[in-house]
């Protein structure tokens, strides 16, 4: 498993790794109460065709939106910054461009899905989900094991440990997007709500913004609320600062959710996340910011299984109670 990692940080791997563990997550969620599995399969190709529409008409609207609230925001920042005697390192809306080009394009690994790398990680996607369509359907490494002449052979020992590391590598991705995704969720929900209330410019294009970075543990708040904040500045600074203090008072309040949901869940501390975040970022990209509680969480599981003293593999929590 620590050699998996290493080659999918090396070798840019992390985006079909993620689409095959998000696709299987997606499944298990459409075959509940004992559905068949070609009919979670047909769910799960709807959902994605839905959601690949969805994703047409958020960049279209994010084209037409983007240009003009830069266009408001420079200026009222760069009154702003002189009021206040500060120097911004852009002057113009090109210069904020070039910016963001450099800094967030090339920090957060976006370069290399831009322009003739588009096509090789749409293929990773398409190749991610037919592997987790396949494992949905017939997980089994060892498909001839009752035609070995010899049934513990190495192979099959070997892949029995591989499908268990694997299996334990899941729940930790269930356990942790499962529990991000319900927290993006509730925050998504309550900013929705105030930004349609006040009447925020652009208010859709901020809720999906807003679910979105909510699957980054920590760091997704922080973009999400600065973004909603600079767009309050093109409106007037009272839709800043009522923004602000809202984004804080409902943060304050998730903090109750967020020690329900991730202490009982995940039960890491949050200086080792934020750690998480920033080596998964330095390797992988903004997958690996995705990728770095889910791995977090798989060591501690993992390691938790092994006594330390003798090196006694003992079996995981949850097969340990039910048994």
């Amino acid at each position: 498993m620590a050699g998996l990692l290493v080659v999918v940080a090396v070798m840019g791997l992390a985006t079909p790794l993620l689409t095959v563990l998000f696709s299987f997550f997606l499944l298990h969620v459409f075959s509940f109460k004992g559905r068949s599995k070609s009919l979670a399969v047909a769910l799960f190709l709807v959902s994605v065709s839905a959601v690949c529409l969805g994703v047409t008409i958020f960049m279209a609207r994010t084209v037409v939106a983007a240009p003009e609230i830069s266009e408001r925001l420079i200026p009222k920042l760069m009154e702003y910054a002189a009021r206040w005697k500060l120097e911004l390192p852009f002057k113009d809306l090109q210069g904020l461009f070039s910016l963001v080009r450099i800094e967030a394009l090339e920090r957060f690994g976006l370069v290399g899905i831009l322009g003739t790398n588009l096509v090789r990680q749409v293929a990773f996607v398409v190749i991610g989900m037919v592997v987790a369509i396949s494992l949905f359907h017939n997980a089994t490494i060892v498909i001839d094991r009752d035609k070995h002449t010899l049934k513990n052979n190495l192979y099959s020992i070997t892949a029995d440990e591989i499908g268990n590391r694997f299996e334990l590598f899941y729940k930790s991705f269930h356990t942790v997007m499962g529990a991000q995704i319900i927290i993006s969720s509730i925050n998504t929900v309550f900013t929705g709500i105030f930004l349609f209330a006040v009447g925020f410019d652009h208010w859709q294009l901020l809720v999906v913004v807003t679910f979105l970075c909510g699957l980054l543990p920590i760091l997704g708040n922080i973009l999400s609320n600065t973004i909603i904040v600079c767009v309050g500045l093109t409106m007037e600074p009272k839709y800043a600062l009522g923004a602000l203090a809202f984004l804080v008072v409902i943060h304050k309040f998730e903090y109750f959710l967020n020690s329900k949901i991730i202490g009982n869940r995940i039960q890491n501390p949050m200086w080792m996340t934020l750690l998480g975040l920033i080596l998964g970022e330095r390797l992988m990209g903004l997958p690996g910011m995705i990728l770095a509680p889910v791995i977090l969480h798989y060591i501690k599981m993992e390691t938790s299984r092994l006594a330390a003293e003798g090196g006694v593999t003992a079996p995981p929590p949850a097969e340990a109670k039910a048994a």
